[in-house]
């Protein structure tokens, strides 16, 4: 199987994306790869697998030495005054964290042109990526979030909550823009902050103790479900931490739970990922608070794939690509269009 992952994307997870990537490159090392770099125009380029350091894409060397790519029906193309010649691979790998590869731009993009890829669909990426949609498909499904407002840049709406609170913009990850505010003097400050970077921001309470879990999975031709992670407690993991929770390859230690706890955490996390999310590899991050389970959050495209969480990740990327989710052709026949004309005496 050939492998194409696609990183980079016009995003605040930019660099994210790419750690991820090259993090990859290294974890993957049976599956043929080749690289599709989506610069801040939104220009895909072809990346020689040698040049997958992150300095190539901060000295902006790519422009100079790869290969600007074009999309055509089922593939990439490189053009050159020979002609066109199609990059050849089975199936793409969508590693863009964010804008554009997060929010089902790409998604939209491969589907059109009938790329095979692995990664969430359209639908799955616009609950996921949006914090309100993701807490309201939660809650439709049965499944448990922590209480929420929701504050809009220049609304004034009281905040129900006593401190400490936690600011998160609405449309983010890897803890961007989001603040913990202990005190009403702190408020004003964080949700400037939060602003910046989206206009709709989410508003919770910050729960002290909380436990934190988190399971990644995929359903091929069945289910495969990674250990269940208890990440490492601080009271916040901040953008650096989480930029290098990105680069993560080495396996993580299964959290020390009982039976019960991981059958529930499970069942969540099915009813979560079915159907929504078929042909993508997620994870959750849930909240457990004497013995009730909330979700916290739903990666749709985590840190380097969540590789470190599973026994078996490249053979879990070639089940999925053997196991996609596509969608459903429609035969255009015009009959609809032809009676029409054929009652008008035109056929």
């Amino acid at each position: 199987m050939k492998l194409a992952i696609i990183f980079g994307g016009s995003s605040y997870e930019h660099e994210i994306s790419i750690v991820s990537s090259i993090t990859l490159k290294s974890v993957l090392k049976k599956t043929q790869k080749i690289f599709i770099f989506v610069d801040s125009q939104r220009d895909f380029y072809l990346i020689d697998e040698n040049d997958m350091k992150s300095s190539f894409f901060s000295s902006k060397e790519y422009l100079k030495k790869a290969k600007k790519l074009s999309l055509s029906k089922g593939a990439f193309e490189t053009k050159s005054l020979l002609g066109t010649k199609k990059v050849e691979f089975d199936v793409a790998l969508n590693l863009i964290h964010g804008r554009d590869g997060e929010d089902g731009k790409l998604a939209g993009i491969l589907e059109f042109f009938d790329i095979n890829f692995i990664g969430p669909r359209v639908e799955a990426s616009v609950i996921s990526y949006n914090k309100l949609f993701t807490k309201l498909y939660a809650k439709e499904l049965g499944v448990e979030v922590i209480d929420y407002v929701l504050l809009r840049k220049g609304e004034q709406k009281e905040i129900p909550f006593s401190y400490p609170i936690i600011i998160k913009p609405l449309r983010l990850g890897s803890s961007i823009g989001v603040s913990i505010v202990k005190s009403e003097d702190e408020l004003e400050y964080a949700l400037d902050v939060a602003y910046e970077f989206d206009e709709e921001v989410l508003v919770e309470p910050f729960i002290e103790g909380i436990k934190e879990y988190n399971l990644a999975g995929t359903l091929a031709d069945s289910w495969y479900l990674s250990i269940v992670e208890e990440p490492k407690k601080e009271e916040f993991l901040d953008f650096d931490k989480k930029y290098l929770d990105f680069s993560r390859d080495d396996k993580v230690q299964e959290a020390q739970i009982n039976e019960n706890l991981k059958e529930n955490l499970v069942k969540n996390f099915k009813q979560i990922y079915n159907p929504l999310f078929k042909g993508a590899i997620i994870r959750c991050d849930f909240f457990v608070q004497e013995d009730r389970i909330y979700l916290n959050e739903i990666n749709p495209i985590p840190g380097s794939m969540a590789n470190y969480l599973f026994e078996d990740f490249e053979n879990l990327i070639e089940k999925v690509a053997t196991n996609l989710h596509k969608e459903k052709k429609i035969d255009i026949n015009y009959l609809y269009i032809n009676n029409i004309q054929k009652a008008k005496g035109k056929a």
